[in-house]
């Protein structure tokens, strides 16, 4: 290994070992990527006890920075989420393999037959921030679909991902696969994460995965191709057509689940109909359950509620506060989510269909969902095992990204003999 004061030296380094890496990967068995996985995941649980160790010197040197408790609550910890990791990893191996999967086949007039075949992408680089699982997460993801990985985790997380990382290197020993398909960066140093943005030569895309000021950095400066996650300015709206019930829990849900992650609902947006019913009884139970509402009239009638700014429109919280209004119909709502959302997740609460459908067609985010909570905008739920995280431009990967979408493509024609005129 390189000296840690030269980060240009290193990260050379680091990227020639994982283009090494991906060759051999490309064409290893996908048996093999399983078993290292799932070896991993014993690996997890065996060092169970140690994880929650190094995630609580995490968690002091967090606490000495200042972070706030929804930041907290993403970087800690227990014996629940750590088999929750480890649950994640055996998903991801389980799944069917994607390399080599024909996308579609036909013949042409000329005899020749055509298949579109997926293929890896060759490496990609993680940037990430303060959730140690990502660790597992992205290195599972970007294995299963073939490619070697340089993960970047934050510094808040240090000691959790190399406690992590451990054992994904011990799942590709056991498998025989080469260590150096799944690289953790080893500093804490930003000088890394600009060298990693100009690693043209190494790294085939960078997948950022953190807040705002992380992405953008990312979006500017980088030289490689970014998988975007922006922000999660996640929108709920209670059409006039919503059931009570239903409008009720998906809100309470959407929202204080876990306030700190990219799909907790931020806004919530009311039909002028219902404003004085079910919005008003949602604004309470919000309220009751602990989140600051900061609203607009004439919500500001709920007893409890600080009036809203205009910053408060467009803001990704991450804490237990959430903003609120009252649009005059389902094209007001759609206005507002044009004008203020990220693209990330919205949600319409309705018994319409009409509505709905509606809502559908007229925006554009990379997740729409009905009558379900937007805490569910997560590839874990969406049956893919894990995520990389939500793609939120409209490029390549879009959504959660899992394994398949961590693959490129190739053609492969077959003549016989065939000849152009």
């Amino acid at each position: 290994m390189k000296d840690l004061d030269d980060i240009h030296a290193l990260m050379t380094d680091i990227g020639a070992r994982a283009r090494s890496a991906a060759a051999q990967l490309a064409t290893a068995p996908g048996e093999a990527r399983a078993a290292a996985l799932d070896a991993a995941a014993d690996a997890i649980m065996a060092q169970a006890d140690a994880i929650i160790a190094a995630n609580g010197q995490d968690l002091a040197f967090a606490r000495d920075k200042g972070l706030g408790a929804a930041m907290l609550d993403r970087l800690m910890l227990d014996p629940t989420r750590v088999q929750a990791i480890a649950a994640g990893l055996r998903n991801v191996a389980a799944q069917p393999d994607p390399l080599g999967a024909v996308i579609a086949e036909w013949t042409v007039p000329s005899g020749l037959h055509i298949q579109r075949v997926r293929t890896p992408i060759g490496v990609i680089g993680v940037i990430y921030e303060s959730r140690p699982n990502v660790t597992a997460d992205a290195g599972a993801l970007c294995l299963k679909a073939g490619n070697a990985v340089i993960l970047r985790g934050g510094s808040e997380s240090f000691h959790s991902a190399r406690a992590i990382h451990a054992c994904l290197i011990e799942g590709l020993r056991a498998a025989g696969l080469p260590e150096d398909a799944i690289q953790l960066v080893p500093t804490r140093d930003r000088a890394a994460v600009s060298e990693m943005l100009a690693m043209t030569d190494h790294i085939d895309v960078i997948v950022p995965r953190g807040g705002k000021g992380l992405v953008g950095l990312v979006q500017r400066e980088a030289r490689v191709p970014v998988f975007a996650h922006l922000e999660g300015i996640v929108h709920v709206y209670l059409d006039k057509k919503a059931d009570p019930a239903k409008a009720l829990a998906v809100v309470l849900n959407a929202k204080t689940r876990r306030t700190g992650i990219c799909g907790a609902a931020e806004c919530l947006l009311v039909h002028r109909d219902i404003a004085d019913t079910i919005g008003a009884d949602a604004v309470s139970a919000l309220i009751a359950a602990g989140i600051e509402m900061r609203v607009a009239p004439p919500l500001d009638r709920v007893a409890g509620t600080t009036a809203a700014t205009d910053s408060d429109w467009g803001q990704e919280f991450l804490d237990a506060v959430m903003a609120a209004r009252v649009v005059d119909d389902i094209d007001g709502a759609i206005a507002h989510i044009r004008r203020y959302g990220s693209g990330h997740t919205d949600c319409i609460v309705t018994e319409d269909k009409a509505a709905a459908e509606h809502f559908f067609a007229r925006l554009d985010s990379a997740i729409l969902m009905q009558n379900a909570s937007t805490q569910f905008a997560d590839g874990g739920e969406f049956g893919m095992g894990a995520e990389i995280g939500i793609a939120t431009g409209k490029l390549h990967a879009r959504g959660p990204v899992g394994a398949e979408q961590l693959t490129s493509f190739k053609y492969l024609v077959r003549g016989n003999g065939t000849t152009r005129p």
